[in-house]
């Protein structure tokens, strides 16, 4: 079997794997990364959503194959140290979390946004195409804009 070795939330790791397998699966099972959220497994809910070398990801969708030698960041890198990330702390301020499954990946996602758009529209989040099935939407926009101005 292939072995990858990468970097997870700043640790490098070296796994044993199919160069097939979502890395959604690599993360959860084999290295007990829990914050990446199995949804649908076909990268359209975007409750596993995590960073690659920065960017926005669907681990459900992105084989482990590709990740040899780069960076994966989940929501449990994010913050750095004890200091939440600015995103998560807007979160919890703005009390967005309803159920809190896909919230992992709507923090990843709305992450991604503020690192290319420092003042996102309307519009501009409404191009996030996560899935929160409580509805939270409302709450959302406004921890994002929350987030925006305090790293602005």
């Amino acid at each position: 079997m292939p072995t990858y070795t990468f970097v997870v939330n700043g640790e490098p790791v070296t796994v044993d794997a199919p160069a097939d397998m979502a890395l959604l699966w690599v993360l959860r099972d084999k290295l007990g990364v829990r914050g990446p959220k199995f949804g649908c497994g076909i990268g359209v809910c975007r409750a596993c959503t995590s960073h690659l070398d920065g960017a926005e990801v669907q681990p459900c969708v992105t084989p482990v194959g590709e990740c040899a030698g780069r960076a994966v960041t989940t929501i449990e890198g994010l913050a750095s140290g004890d200091d939440l990330h600015p995103v998560q702390e807007a979160w919890l301020e703005q009390d967005v979390a309803q159920c809190g499954y896909c919230q992992p990946g709507q923090i990843m996602a709305a992450a991604a946004l503020l690192k290319t758009t420092s003042e996102p529209t309307d519009e501009d989040i409404d191009r996030i195409a996560n899935v929160c099935r409580c509805g939270t939407y409302f709450r959302i926009r406004q921890a994002i804009k929350s987030a925006a101005a305090k790293m602005g």
